[in-house]
């Protein structure tokens, strides 16, 4: 008689332990994903790097040296809700402070397509965004106009989801496939708003953004001087 009874405790045991296991299953998902911490390191440019960057997104004569460079990797949120590895270069005087503002950007969960750098689509400006792709440094004048350096060129600029967060001005706008997000209502994953956390991010180190510009109005855009 007592087997009996101890059987069915612990059966009974068994079914309440399955049962918090499946109900506690979302707020395991989030602790975990809470669990899978930021990470981003800030070094001097690797020599792969700076081989595949000469010829493509820097050449001699362009504003700032390869030594003045830094490379950050990064963890952000893509598209799909995955953590993933993102690559930028900026100047060596921002790259610190560019990794704590996508820190914040991924404590808030806010998603970024892709993050790679411009010489994956053969430092074209155009071939990058229409990729929606997240990137900085590339040494080429400013809307492809001579002879006004981007700051981009200095490694001193951001574009961030290029397709969600397109440039607009009197010519159309760009990337071409961006069209559907000129209207900035309803704000869908990946769109930048004022006073968003992503603006607050960039704001709280001194960058400014483009959608603040009057017109042309460039939503993509992050820059230490607003240009």
């Amino acid at each position: 008689m007592r087997d009996d009874v101890d059987v069915r405790r612990s059966a009974l045991v068994t079914v309440l332990c399955l049962g918090a296991l499946l109900a506690a299953g979302p707020a395991a998902e989030v602790a975990n994903a809470k669990a899978e911490a930021y990470r981003a390191t800030v070094s001097r440019l690797p020599e792969h790097v700076r081989a595949r960057m000469t010829g493509s997104s820097w050449r001699p004569g362009c504003p700032v040296e390869l030594r003045d460079l830094r490379f950050v990797r990064l963890t952000h949120w893509d598209f799909s809700g995955d953590r993933t590895w993102g690559k930028l270069v900026v100047h060596r005087w921002f790259a610190d402070e560019i990794a704590r503002v996508f820190r914040k950007l991924y404590e808030e969960r806010f998603r970024i397509r892709k993050m790679h750098l411009v010489d994956r689509y053969g430092a074209d400006d155009m071939r990058s965004m229409k990729a929606d792709n997240t990137s900085a440094f590339n040494c080429r004048y400013r809307d492809g106009r001579c002879c006004t350096w981007s700051m981009h060129a200095y490694g001193k600029a951001i574009d961030i989801n290029p397709v969600e967060n397109p440039y607009v001005g009197s010519w159309g706008v760009s990337p071409p496939n961006g069209a559907g997000y000129v209207d900035r209502t309803p704000i869908r994953k990946g769109m930048i708003r004022h006073r968003d956390v992503v603006w607050k991010a960039f704001r709280r180190v001194g960058w400014e953004w483009g959608g603040d510009w009057g017109w042309p109005v460039d939503y993509q855009h992050f820059s230490v001087n607003g240009r």
